[in-house]
């Protein structure tokens, strides 16, 4: 690292920012938002740090979202998140994280489809229109169990599948992925 340094700095006159620079593994470092796998084989992923801030920028749209439509939610604010980030992300050889935060997204709009219906009667009724039976509505409206737990219940993900979601107009980064024929 020191004679690296050094040469950059008196041949090439260029300046060394100590702090990024370092000599460490692939998969030890990022790169403009990108890192490496471990394996044999090195693959081109998402550094960690991104997708944290990726979910950090996506909970303040959610937050926004809770008392708006859900269609015009998804096709102004959200989409054009999502697209832009995946977009800038399509390099990437892995597809794991992308499965993962489609997942996450489902269940935040799950979430805000649960709380949208404020009472245990109208989520009642909201599940059987999406084709639950009477009875396992009725148990699971008044379960008494808070909005995040019910948005990754078996009765949410089978009132609101991806399907749902996928009329609703919202972009899937696992679907972008695979479309493009990156895996």
């Amino acid at each position: 690292m020191a004679s690296i340094t050094q040469f950059v700095e008196e041949k090439l006159k260029l300046k060394v920012n100590r702090e990024k620079s370092a000599v460490a593994r692939p998969w030890q470092r990022k790169f403009l938002g990108y890192s490496f796998s471990f394996h044999k084989k090195t693959k081109i992923r998402v550094s960690e740090i991104s997708i944290e801030r990726f979910r950090e920028k996506a909970k303040e749209n959610f937050r926004r979202g809770r008392g708006r439509n859900m269609q015009r939610f998804i096709k102004e604010d959200l989409n054009p998140q999502i697209r832009g980030w995946i977009t800038y992300f399509n390099l990437t050889e892995t597809k794991e994280f992308a499965e993962e935060l489609d997942g996450w997204i489902r269940r935040r709009l799950r979430v805000i489809i649960w709380r949208q219906c404020k009472k245990p009667r109208t989520r009642m009724k909201r599940l059987i229109q999406q084709g639950l039976s009477p009875a396992r509505a009725a148990a699971s409206a008044y379960n008494g169990r808070g909005a995040w737990w019910n948005s990754g219940a078996s009765h949410m993900n089978q009132a609101y599948p991806k399907k749902y979601f996928d009329k609703l107009g919202l972009f899937s980064m696992i679907d972008y992925l695979l479309l493009n024929g990156k895996h």
